[in-house]
């Protein structure tokens, strides 16, 4: 294994550590998808509802409840991933920048994190697509999936970004968690008079919500709107890494004071105190 490799090997494992060891992020996964998805299943009437795929501009008809898990589920997976992907980069933050200080490479810590977002989010898109499929069928449960882990990993990146710049967890949690509950709510036809205007067109997982409703309930493959959620992905990305580079840099090119000029730092010399004489 060359040395570049180990050390990417090395850091996913220590990030993947931090996700596990992040015990609310873990029961998030198992309680609150299901829930918020059974929610949507058993609180909202199962009618059929009409509502125009803004992406295509074909009517689709759908149930309200089968609708509202779809909505649900990317609300659910957007915010686990944002949060737990915030809170380890928040809570690494010192230990990183230690690591960049005594010279381990900031591209394969970077490149820990993107391994640890894609696992974390193949991981709980696949969990929420397969609670969804125990209450209905979609028509295209693969892309079903696909659009949920789009949409996941573009929170994810988001979380980074913000556990790099902020300074307070609980700012952290509450950008994630209004960025995802604002974001949805607009985008869920039921809940939103708006949903099929272009006002949609703006959001973050517009792409997702758009390919995710005709992978449930038409035979269209939106992989423009799939594209779409992958360049809000890398916008994310973008700024992402560039926090990153800026908190490891001043620990990269930071240097110890000193009090001479060119001089090496050195520890002070304790003094001898003086002798004093009784008269």
């Amino acid at each position: 294994m060359s040395p570049s490799l180990a050390r990417f090997v090395i850091a996913t494992r220590f990030t993947l550590i931090e996700h596990v060891r992040n015990q609310f992020a873990v029961a998030l996964v198992f309680l609150f998808v299901p829930l918020w998805i059974s929610l949507g299943q058993f609180m909202i009437v199962d009618v059929g509802v009409s509502f125009r795929l803004w992406a295509t501009g074909e009517i689709l008809v759908a149930r309200g409840n089968e609708l509202t898990q779809i909505s649900g589920a990317l609300n659910a997976v957007t915010l686990i991933v944002g949060f737990a992907m915030f809170s380890a980069t928040f809570s690494s933050g010192t230990f990183d920048r230690r690591l960049a200080m005594a010279g381990y490479p900031r591209p394969q810590l970077l490149l820990a994190k993107v391994a640890s977002l894609v696992l974390a989010s193949a991981v709980v898109s696949l969990y929420a697509t397969a609670v969804m499929w125990a209450y209905w069928s979609p028509r295209q449960p693969v892309l079903l999936a696909v659009s949920l882990f789009s949409a996941a990993m573009t929170y994810g990146a988001v979380g980074v970004a913000l556990g790099t710049v902020v300074r307070r967890e609980l700012e952290g949690i509450f950008l994630v968690v209004m960025i995802s509950v604002i974001d949805l709510a607009l985008q869920n036809p039921i809940a939103s008079k708006g949903a099929d205007t272009a006002l949609v067109r703006l959001l973050p997982s517009y792409g997702a919500m758009q390919s995710a409703s005709a992978a449930g309930f038409s035979h269209s493959v939106l992989l423009s709107c799939l594209a779409v959620q992958l360049a809000w992905f890398a916008g994310a990305a973008l700024l992402s890494l560039l926090a990153f580079r800026r908190r490891t840099r001043s620990a990269v090119t930071g240097q110890a004071p000193s009090s001479t000029q060119g001089a090496p730092c050195s520890l002070p010399t304790a003094r001898r105190p003086k002798s004093t004489t009784r008269s």
